[in-house]
């Protein structure tokens, strides 16, 4: 594995320890505005990176079948939506939404929050793993400006995901510097996921639409499953709608213009 794969693998935990670094800087909670604008950010840039970065190359990838091409990313997608249901039903985490109850609930509510956004972590690594390795390949229609440009992306929307870590945590009375190894915690699993993506992918090269199309189903169920109903419920939905828009904007320009 060279250096600028590596470097590539790392941006989106960069991303996420950005935004848990906001703990130093921010004195309260997140705002509900800003919460949704984060979160229809997010979820705008998972959407477009989900289909210009992953289902598109798995496609074209695909193409020898003739009528059949659309086989692999359809069996890869439903099966990474498939297996984020299992993780989202094995493990403890919660939804992002604010019931609090008392002290001891919002202690729980942040853990499982820790656990939500670290589960959210391990598609978007994959996917930055893949597209890594179809540039290693060589036989993907992925460039590696092109995964550059995923890895990017994702690491922009990952700024928001540490701060919703930390920002919680910092609300309960931790010091700021424990918030801080919370946040960047939570994002530890995006390089680790990356890693095992490629040398899984590597050793099946020509499983690779379905590797592809496998991680944007995974980051399909987290923006369906999770961000989405977290940016339109309540007051200023229209915000998340918005911020959904320019993320998906921006993710298409820089994989278009980068790719």
């Amino acid at each position: 594995m060279n250096l600028n794969i590596i470097l590539g693998i790392l941006i989106p935990f960069v991303g996420t320890s950005l935004g848990a670094g906001m703990v130093f800087i921010l004195k309260d909670e997140i705002s509900d505005r800003l919460q949704k604008i984060l979160t229809g950010f997010a979820a705008g840039v998972m959407v477009a990176a989900s289909f210009w970065s992953l289902l598109s190359p798995a496609l074209e990838s695909s193409e020898y079948l003739g009528k059949l091409s659309f086989l692999p990313a359809a069996i890869g997608f439903l099966i990474g939506t498939g297996f984020l249901l299992f993780l989202d039903c094995v493990t403890p985490h919660m939804h992002m939404d604010k019931q609090d109850e008392g002290p001891r609930s919002r202690l729980q509510r942040t853990t499982k929050l820790i656990l939500a956004v670290t589960l959210h972590n391990i598609p978007e690594g994959m996917a930055v793993g893949v597209v890594f390795a179809g540039v290693k390949s060589g036989q993907v229609g992925i460039t590696a400006t092109g995964a550059l440009a995923l890895a990017i992306g994702i690491a922009i929307q990952n700024f928001p995901e540490g701060a919703i870590v930390s920002m919680p945590l910092l609300s309960e009375g931790m010091p700021k510097h424990k918030t801080f190894i919370w946040g960047v915690l939570s994002g530890i699993v995006e390089p680790i996921a990356a890693f095992i993506t490629i040398i899984a992918a590597g050793l099946v090269v020509p499983l690779m639409p379905y590797f592809l199309s496998f991680a944007a189903g995974a980051m399909m169920y987290v923006v369906v499953e999770e961000l989405i109903p977290e940016m339109s419920e309540g007051k200023h939905s229209n915000l998340g709608t918005i911020a959904f828009s320019i993320g998906f904007v921006l993710m298409m320009v820089l994989d278009v213009a980068l790719g």
